[in-house]
C-alpha cells in the first residue's frame, strides 16, 4: 500500500485551505490502496532555509542546524508518493510552502516519487500559476510531478454545507488524478525497488573529477616523454 503525504502548503489564519483540504483527504482515504497522512506546515514551523554544507554533519545521517529540520526530512522521506494542496499568491505558491521544499535538503526525499497537485485561488485563475511554478521546484528536487492536477476557482464559494464541491467536474479531476498518483506510485516504487542512480549532481561531479585527473595524468606523461 503506498504510503500518501498530503502536504498543506498555507498556514494564514483565514486560510481557504480548510475547505479544500477535508475533501481532498476523504476521496484520498476512500481510493483503494492509499495510506494517508496530512502534514498542516502549520504543524512545522521550519526556520527559513540556511542549510549549507556546514550544518549537514554526517552526509548518511544529517543533522542540520535545527532538529525540526532534521524531522522533517525524515518525514517526507516516509512517503512514496504526495498531493500538495495550495493557493496561488502573486501568480506562484506560497513562501512557507516554497521553504518547506528547500528545506527538504541533501535528504532527497522527494526523489523519484510522484507528486499531485491540488491548488485555489479566489478568483477565475484557480491556482493554475502557482502548480506550474510547484512543478518547476519539484522537478528541481528531483520529484516527479503529474500532469492532471486539479483546479478550484473562487474557492470561498467552491464548496456546500456538507464539504461537497458544487462543481461535479471538481469530483471527476480529483478521480483522475487519484488513479494517476496510484499508477505512478505503483510504478516507481518498483523502479526504485530494482535500485536507483545516485543524484544526477554526484556523478557528474565524480565524471568530472576522472576527466580532470585523466588529463592531468596524459600532461605529466607528456612532459616525460617531452624532457627524455
Amino acid at each position: 500500500m503506498s504510503k500518501i503525504h498530503i502536504i498543506v502548503g498555507s498556514t494564514r489564519e483565514t486560510r481557504a485551505a480548510d475547505l479544500v483540504v477535508p475533501w481532498v483527504v476523504t476521496r484520498a482515504v476512500a481510493h483503494a490502496g492509499f495510506d494517508v497522512e496530512v502534514l498542516d506546515l502549520r504543524d512545522w514551523p521550519l526556520p527559513l532555509f540556511a542549510e549549507h554544507m556546514g550544518t549537514i554533519g554526517d552526509f548518511s545521517n544529517p543533522t542540520y542546524s535545527d532538529p525540526i529540520v532534521k524531522a522533517w526530512n525524515n518525514k517526507v522521506k516516509e512517503a512514496d508518493a504526495f498531493i500538495v494542496i495550495t493557493p496561488e499568491y502573486n501568480h506562484s505558491l506560497p513562501g512557507v510552502l516554497k521553504n518547506a521544499i528547500d528545506s527538504v535538503f541533501l535528504s532527497f526525499a522527494f526523489r523519484n516519487k510522484p507528486i499531485a497537485a491540488v491548488a485555489y485561488s479566489a478568483g477565475i485563475a484557480a491556482g493554475a500559476r502557482a502548480v506550474e511554478h510547484l512543478a518547476q521546484v519539484l522537478i528541481e528536487g528531483e520529484g516527479v510531478p503529474l500532469r492532471n492536477a486539479v483546479l478550484i476557482p473562487f474557492v470561498t464559494a467552491a464548496f456546500d454545507e456538507s464539504g461537497e464541491p458544487h462543481d461535479l467536474a471538481a469530483n471527476v479531476s480529483l478521480d483522475v488524478m487519484l488513479d494517476d498518483l496510484a499508477w505512478w506510485s505503483s510504478a516507481l516504487e518498483a523502479a526504485r525497488g530494482a535500485g536507483e542512480l545516485l543524484p544526477g549532481v554526484f556523478r557528474s561531479r565524480a565524471a568530472l573529477a576522472a576527466a580532470q585527473a585523466a588529463k592531468a595524468s596524459e600532461s605529466a606523461e607528456s612532459a616525460v616523454e617531452a624532457a627524455q
